[in-house]
């Protein structure tokens, strides 16, 4: 449970980054991806950026295992609920993604959040970051995205992890930004209803464009990163899409054009993250993401 004392803490901190985010990227209402704008100590060309994901990219691992793993361990849900959407999304896998399939996944995912207060999650989520996450960011891949900032250029992530998520690693590595899947929320609690979809695929691709269209990038001097062939999209994009900690796939894709490959795992590890992975992305995490993404627009 967290105590009146967190909430309160917590408010002070909201009511402070609050007014740091006047030059929030908004989007219209119903856009999934959401972008926190933060002030470059360096000028640089306003036309190019550098786009990250985060799981085996910015962090080793799956943040979202890490995240429902949290918050396991804080009785948000029960073993029992894991179970249930690892069978859906199976089914999904083996069935076929029609519309009625997914609607019916994501609501049933998304049901536990519902009636939760926007401040218990936030705090809940930075405290689980800080116990299980910082320390798997890439130091490879934050030199890369501090090369970025250094020549003064704007740096987002680009997740479908919950964007409450991928703004607190945002702002924890000093990053410009991030987009990510959002969660409804109405007077500050969940209503347990997504707006728009997972930012995950091509959903990452159209986010981009219409951040680059909002911000006047030229995206073909930007920059990209990723580790999974489910980012063609958004590496397709980019004049400087660059491979990191690669799938096979992804790997064999880029050799193929020419694209730069960067990889921070030993051999071992690179082969038992391709393993785990690809199990973790087909049954719990791809379920328990949808369940997790845990921010809302604010009505």
């Amino acid at each position: 449970m967290v105590s009146e004392r967190d909430r309160e803490r917590r408010r002070q901190e909201l009511r402070s980054r609050d007014l740091r985010r006047r030059s929030m990227l908004g989007g219209d209402a119903g856009a999934a991806p959401r972008a926190v704008e933060s002030a470059l100590a360096t000028p640089g060309d306003p036309q190019v950026a550098a786009f990250f994901d985060v799981d085996n990219t910015i962090m080793q691992g799956a943040s979202m295992f890490h995240l429902a793993q949290g918050m396991y361990r804080r009785r948000f849900f029960t073993a029992r609920d894991v179970v249930g959407f690892a069978w859906m999304q199976a089914r999904l896998r083996l069935a076929g993604e029609n519309a009625a399939h997914v609607e019916k996944s994501r609501s049933s995912a998304l049901s536990f959040i519902a009636g939760h207060r926007v401040e218990d999650l936030e705090l809940v989520i930075e405290e689980i970051f800080d116990e299980a996450m910082h320390h798997r960011i890439w130091p490879g891949t934050r030199a890369l995205a501090q090369l970025h900032l250094d020549r003064g250029e704007r740096v987002w992530l680009v997740t479908a992890a919950p964007v409450e998520l991928a703004e607190l690693i945002a702002r924890r590595m000093g990053l410009t930004g991030a987009l990510g899947t959002v969660a409804e929320s109405v007077d500050g609690v969940y209503t347990g209803r997504l707006v728009g979809d997972l930012l995950h695929g091509p959903e990452k691709a159209e986010a981009v464009l219409a951040l680059a269209e909002r911000e006047g990038l030229d995206l073909a001097r930007c920059s990209a990163y990723s580790d999974s062939s489910n980012d063609l999209p958004m590496l397709s994009l980019v004049g400087n899409p660059c491979a990191v900690n690669p799938d096979k796939r992804l790997f064999n894709h880029a050799r193929q054009h020419g694209w730069q490959v960067r990889d921070y795992r030993t051999g071992r590890k690179a082969a038992r993250a391709g393993m785990v992975l690809t199990g973790l992305g087909g049954a719990v995490t791809g379920a328990v993401a949808a369940g997790v993404a845990l921010r809302g627009r604010r009505r």
